[in-house]
């Protein structure tokens, strides 16, 4: 089972069997045109999530075994004999917390805590770089604690080690996993791990692409892998339906006149003063003016600084700016697209077409019960080929109940 699904993720023949679940229930004619949602939500990685003192220790733990391997040591043995011959005894137990036994309530025994440590990280990295012909994953076990080092513990100015305040970008929080993230889905809910994400087809239900990330990486920068799935499957998108956090996308950003995009904008506001929706904004002329017809040029992704002393002369500058430096206006890089998405949601058949992301949702949630909430692998890549595994029964189940006709012949 092992070595086909290597075999199955080497030729990326899982991309290939969502693609043929997809054609199965399309019309045999080509060139699909393709209306579509897409979204994520947390996968909680299959490696053990540790605090910086159990990652350098099970890092430094699995040196040890990995020399201990090599020379015919039973594992758990192996492990106690070597960290005592390398000075670093308090690796030997099955658990570093205990062996240290320490009031963890008490800074200062944690600091010592923290010494201890780091001084086995020196003697295992000794003892390993002694050892003839020491495999590479012990080195590179030691490479990990050194990594949790750098990313977790900083030095002040006397020299003293501590534990870093807040929380490393890209911190590494598994041993195991080196994939895995510190993430959040949303100001509530956290996740350990990754994020799944699926598109869905808003006609049919299918699902054609789906995607992982790290949990710490937004979710627009998924759409490239999907995007390349679509296009592998002879579609042509033609509307996209996404929430705000896939505006940044390159699908987004890099789409052609036929891709029309839904979503609700960003809610624009001013403190009760003019906002920006009160500024005339020209983008054949590249001109905005303000409620007063002061005309000004701008340039998408800059922002717009109207005269100051045109603004302290103004008869409506109580209702527009309290800045003694004038009134300035931001123009996001796509500012056409925003307008077009606040004039659209402001009509009852703009608001129902925003509705219709709401099927994305279903399909996830769907997906979401076929993989499970935790992953099954370690790594992005298997966790991808599962996915697209839950993708393809998800989609098989779709195919299912439609009517007698309703798909192609296989």
């Amino acid at each position: 089972m092992f070595n086909f699904r290597a075999r199955l993720i080497g030729a990326d023949l899982d991309r290939r069997l969502v693609g043929r679940t997809v054609a199965l229930a399309a019309s045999p004619a080509a060139g699909r045109q393709l209306r579509a949602a897409p979204d994520s939500s947390p996968l909680w990685g299959a490696g053990r999530v540790e605090d910086t003192y159990n990652l350098m220790g099970h890092a430094l733990r699995k040196a040890l075994g990995v020399i201990a391997r090599q020379q015919g040591w039973g594992l758990a043995e192996g492990t106690a004999a070597l960290a005592e011959q390398a000075g670093a005894g308090v690796l030997g137990g099955s658990s570093l917390k205990a062996a240290l036994d320490m009031d963890w309530d008490d800074p200062a025994a944690r600091g010592h805590a923290l010494g201890v440590v780091l001084a086995a990280l020196e003697s295992v990295e000794v003892f390993v770089a002694a050892q003839p012909q020491a495999p590479p994953a012990a080195s590179a076990a030691v490479a990990v604690a050194h990594q949790v080092r750098g990313q977790d513990v900083g030095v002040g100015s006397e020299g003293t080690a501590s534990l870093r305040q807040g929380v490393a970008k890209q911190r590494r929080v598994s041993v195991e996993d080196e994939h895995m993230r510190h993430g959040r889905k949303s100001r509530s809910t956290l996740v350990d791990g990754y994020k799944r994400h699926v598109l869905t087809d808003l006609d049919s239900g299918l699902v054609p692409a789906v995607g992982i990330t790290p949990a710490d990486v937004p979710e627009a920068a998924v759409t490239g892998d999907i995007a390349a799935d679509v296009a592998a499957q002879d579609t042509t998108l033609v509307e996209l339906h996404i929430d705000r956090a896939y505006l940044a996308s390159t699908m987004v950003g890099e789409r052609g006149e036929e891709l029309a995009v839904y979503c609700k904008a960003w809610r624009v506001g001013n403190g009760g003063r003019f906002a920006k929706t009160d500024v005339r904004i020209d983008f054949d002329s590249g001109q905005l003016t303000c409620p007063n017809d002061v005309v000004m040029g701008f340039e998408p992704g800059r922002s717009v600084h109207f005269p100051k002393d045109a603004c302290a002369a103004c008869p409506l500058r109580v209702r527009c700016t309290t800045s003694s430096s004038g009134r300035s206006v931001a123009i996001h890089p796509d500012e056409a697209l925003l307008v077009e998405l606040r004039e659209r949601q402001q009509t009852p058949h703009g608001r129902a077409q925003l509705r219709e992301r709401t099927k994305v949702e279903h399909s996830l949630a769907h997906i979401g019960y076929w993989q499970g909430r935790r992953a099954r692998y370690l790594g992005p890549r298997k966790n991808l080929f599962d996915l697209r595994r839950a993708a393809v029964v998800h989609n098989l189940h779709v195919i299912a109940r439609q009517p007698p006709g309703g798909q192609q012949a296989a």
